[in-house]
């Protein structure tokens, strides 16, 4: 049997009373990365809130500097909000999802993490016995990501480009034996703090195929397990936007796999009074150190 069939499910049908026994004694925290997502987050946290104090132990939104209402919608629903500057004062935040999502490790305890993030429209509940589901159930798995449907405006399908375009492909050269994973990219996924704090956090958006690409380094396939979410629908990104993304995802991807990334200018070209300029941005990819060096240094 390969490893798709023995560590896909298809359709997941742990019960929150299901993951309340198999968890035990263990703990779980719930981090939703945000950054002026006043318009969606209040229903993202509202989806988990339920499972507070029996599924969930903590619910914590990490706001990577919003200047909109986030944070009071946030915590109106229901969720702790810490801002990525009271975690590790003494190191300037740096921007991009990795950095948050590295610094929630030091803001949270549970002995499993999940991750969501926050521009969900119409998150499902389920989300979150789904992910935890292989973390409980399976020997030996450390990373669990979720896959789904990603319509794109008013299509069917269609989202996931830059997983399609880039991800898929680059994983199929470099690190084959990951060709299996329906959605490398994806931001609903959990995995073990044993595992998380033990590896570099990308910057910005290399995060998710840095813990990938680490996960299976580490532990091989069988530390990795993926669900079915089914839909999720979340906010579309420009090809601008998504071309800088893609940018930081492949130095990431380039790295782990011993290759050198390159750093510095990514350009572009965008249409001005019908001509042509370009648009110059300026890409991180330097990694934070594992949590558990930090945390010990202190």
């Amino acid at each position: 049997m390969s490893w798709f069939e023995r560590h896909t499910w298809q359709n997941p049908a742990w019960t929150p009373e299901d993951i309340l026994v198999a968890k035990g004694d263990r703990t779980v925290s719930v981090v939703l990365p945000a950054l002026d997502e006043e318009e969606t987050v209040g229903a993202v946290v509202e989806s988990v809130r339920p499972l507070l104090g029996t599924v969930v132990d903590e619910l914590v939104v990490l706001d990577s500097g919003s200047t909109d209402a986030t944070a009071d919608v946030a915590a109106a629903a229901g969720a702790r909000v810490v801002r990525r500057e009271d975690v590790l004062p003494e190191l300037t935040p740096r921007p991009g999802k990795g950095e948050v999502l590295w610094r929630s490790l030091a803001a949270t305890s549970g002995d499993l993490v999940v991750f969501l993030d926050s521009d969900l429209v119409d998150p499902d509940p389920g989300f979150v016995p789904a992910l935890l589901g292989p973390l409980l159930t399976e020997t030996g798995v450390h990373l669990v990501k979720g896959f789904y449907r990603r319509p794109l405006r008013l299509e069917s399908t269609g989202g996931g480009r830059v997983t399609e375009l880039l991800a898929r492909p680059v994983l199929s050269a470099l690190r084959p034996a990951l060709s299996g994973l329906v959605q490398p990219l994806g931001g609903e996924y959990a995995g073990t703090r044993e595992f998380l704090e033990s590896v570099p956090f990308a910057a910005g958006y290399g995060v998710e195929i840095g813990l990938l690409l680490d996960a299976e380094a580490r532990y091989g396939l069988d530390g990795l397990a993926q669900v079915n979410l089914g839909v999720r629908k979340h906010r579309n990104r420009s090809l601008l936007q998504l071309g800088v993304m893609a940018r930081q995802i492949l130095g990431t991807a380039l790295e782990r796999c011993g290759v050198p990334p390159g750093e510095g200018e990514f350009t572009q070209f965008v249409q001005v009074a019908g001509e042509w300029l370009p648009d110059v941005t300026e890409i991180p990819l330097v990694d934070r150190p594992p949590m558990r060096e930090v945390l010990a240094r202190r």
